[in-house]
């Protein structure tokens, strides 16, 4: 039966009704008898759908939707011979259907992403450590030893119960820096051991672990989110019995059945039907001049109705990018020399910070030499030897197990630099503490302004991050952020969006990791960074950024408004223009057929409106802040 309606409600099997349909309005002209009208085709290709649609959501779903109007329209005019009128009122319905679908894409690659991302093996070993089995995945049972050598990625949830490592921990917190991980750490499931080998004991295997519960978060969210109904489908809640007993007293009072039938042609919603579809495809193409990719209408509506926004941090208010932003010196040496001997060092090492300091001294031109005897402690630091000198670029834990003398003045400056969010190398050269860099992600330029811009349209911003605390309130407060939210997990974000939402708050979500993907699917409308975004995240989106530009969020609600007001205004004009058309066909001056053609006169109008948001200028606050 889908299949066929399908079939039936496709543009080739439309454009066939409406050339039947055209035909049929030929021959009326024309005064031309056919012993079977042309438009009983239009009936059955367009309106035999509509009328099985109407009745499904009538009765399996509770829903009295504007095709039931249509189908009662229909039903009518062809009980008193009018098939053109029956022929008309389900072909502009079913055009205005295509119209709609147009505008929706399904986004279920996504999920199946995400499912590919689970482990499917693991390597298990022996209490004494001496020998390994690989399994696979759903044969690790809890208190199970796993061996995870660097690059794998880590089976189960568990900790860490010999080595140290750093873990890529991205798929669940959205953390831009590999966590260094020591003994009795924690490790998730899905995440990436980057240097060293860990064994690990599981204390959550299969759907218990953690990437298995975002996995059903992403699912129960894509299941459990109620479709949205159209502004259209939601006046005909009052529009069918109000249609139906203005008939029924026409025809008693007149005793005239036509003028009935009539006032439901004319009542019916095809302006009203086409008010949502092409308003959006309107607004849907001028987003798109701006490199945004909106692929539900029902999510274009829901932006024009947002009040809060809440923001990842990596990769959404940041470019998701390492720089070096503060070299501390404590001692005396020339600062070129100090970063030359440092940037050799780390030049040996695949840690994401010690790329950041190399590609900083290049683009300082500073020369990166030859070292000797380089040493790599995974998830603590690195040693070499350079000019007869013994330096040390690490952690303070590697400092202290090198017995590197960390005075009060080196402590709180490493505080201070924590406070601010920054990643932290301390080196030092022959036993001596010489400095510390800071590293941290880069605050997009108009981060802050796209921050007020929808504080001015008063809308709410909330940050939603899996970054520690002093890292998150740090980025808040020079974008603007007071409503601040860390450490979060991706169930955590669901929760938190939940929240607002239970608080009838209407909420985008905007992000670009895999972590993000539940609190996307959960969110009233989703936004995610297209160019870096995570693929994962790109398709659990309502709407992607092609250009990673978030100054263009405050455009796009302003688009999104514009569009529900002009949607909102065309439903009035059509409104209007049936009401003229009621008040005719109570007078007898309309009949079913021309009453259609009247009626169409507002699909025209509609259309005509719509149409105008295609060049209506919504960009002036992107050349602003682009500026």
């Amino acid at each position: 039966m889908k299949k066929i309606m399908d079939f039936l409600f496709g543009i080739p099997m439309t454009i066939v009704s409406g050339i039947f349909l055209a035909v049929s309005l030929i021959c009326m002209i024309a005064n031309i008898h056919l012993q079977i009208d042309p438009a009983w085709v239009s009936v059955i290709i367009s309106g035999v759908p509509m009328l099985i649609l109407a009745l499904q959501r009538l009765i399996l779903e509770k829903w009295v939707s504007s095709a039931l109007l249509i189908s009662m329209a229909m039903v009518a005019s062809i009980m008193i011979g009018e098939y053109f009128a029956a022929g008309e009122v389900a072909f502009i319905m079913a055009l205005g259907a295509i119209l709609e679908d147009k505008t929706l894409e399904k986004a279920h690659k996504g999920l199946k992403n995400l499912i590919n991302l689970t482990p499917t093996k693991g390597r298990v070993i022996s209490p004494d450590g001496k020998s390994e089995k690989i399994v696979d995945a759903k044969e690790i049972k809890i208190d199970d030893i796993l061996r995870v050598l660097p690059g794998e990625t880590i089976p189960v949830d568990g900790f860490i119960v010999r080595g140290n490592t750093s873990v890529d921990q991205s798929i669940m917190t959205g953390e831009s820096l590999p966590i260094d991980k020591n003994a009795n750490d924690k490790v998730y499931c899905g995440t990436l051991n980057c240097y060293g080998s860990i064994d690990v004991k599981a204390n959550a295997v299969g759907e218990n672990s953690s990437l298995e519960k975002m996995i059903k978060l992403v699912e129960e969210a894509e299941n459990n989110k109620a479709p949205m109904q159209r502004i259209a489908d939601k006046l005909a809640v009052w529009l069918v019995p109000i249609a139906l007993m203005i008939a029924i007293v026409v025809w008693l009072a007149t005793g005239d059945i036509v003028r009935g039938v009539t006032v439901l042609v004319v009542f019916c919603p095809c302006a009203l039907a086409l008010a949502t579809p092409t308003s959006i495809m309107a607004a849907i193409g001028q987003a798109t001049k701006h490199g945004i990719i909106i692929k539900s209408g029902a999510a274009l509506e829901s932006m024009g109705k947002v009040n809060t926004v809440a923001f990842d941090k990596t990769g959404t208010l940041t470019y998701g990018k390492l720089s070096v932003n503060e070299v501390y010196q404590f001692g005396k040496m020339n600062y070129e020399y100090f970063l030359s001997l440092v940037s050799s060092v780390e030049n040996l090492s695949e840690h994401p910070l010690a790329k950041a300091i190399v590609e900083d001294a290049k683009a300082k031109e500073i020369p990166i030499r030859k070292i000797e005897e380089f040493v790599m402690s995974p998830g603590k630091g690195v040693s070499a030897k350079l000019d007869n000198k013994t330096i040390l670029c690490g952690n303070i834990n590697f400092m202290n197990e090198n017995q590197i003398n960390i005075n009060n003045e080196i402590r709180n400056k490493v505080l201070e630099m924590q406070r601010k969010g920054m990643a932290l190398i301390i080196v030092a050269v022959n036993r001596s503490c010489e400095g510390v860099i800071g590293l941290s992600d880069i605050i997009r330029k108009n981060a802050k302004d796209v921050v007020t811009k929808l504080n001015n349209m008063d809308t709410q911003t909330v940050l939603l991050t899996g970054d520690n605390n002093n890292t998150a309130k740090y980025f808040a407060s020079k974008v603007g952020i007071t409503d601040i939210h860390s450490d979060l997990l991706p169930v955590d974000k669901v929760n938190h969006v939940k929240s607002l939402i239970h608080e009838n708050k209407i909420v985008a979500m905007i992000g670009d990791g895999v972590n993000d993907a539940p609190a996307l699917k959960t969110a009233n409308v989703s936004i995610a960074m297209g160019t870096i975004g995570s693929d994962i995240a790109i398709e659990a989106a309502d709407i992607a950024l092609l250009g990673d530009d978030i100054s263009k969020i405050p455009y796009l609600k302003r688009l999104a408004g514009a569009t529900v007001k002009t949607i909102k205004l065309n439903i009035t004009l059509s409104m209007i223009i049936n009401a003229v058309a009621i008040l005719l066909s109570v007078l007898g001056l309309l009949t079913p057929i021309t009453g259609a053609l009247v009626h169409n006169t507002g699909s025209v109008l509609v259309v005509l409106n719509a149409a105008l948001l295609y060049d209506r200028k919504y960009d002036q606050d992107i050349v602003h802040l682009e500026k």
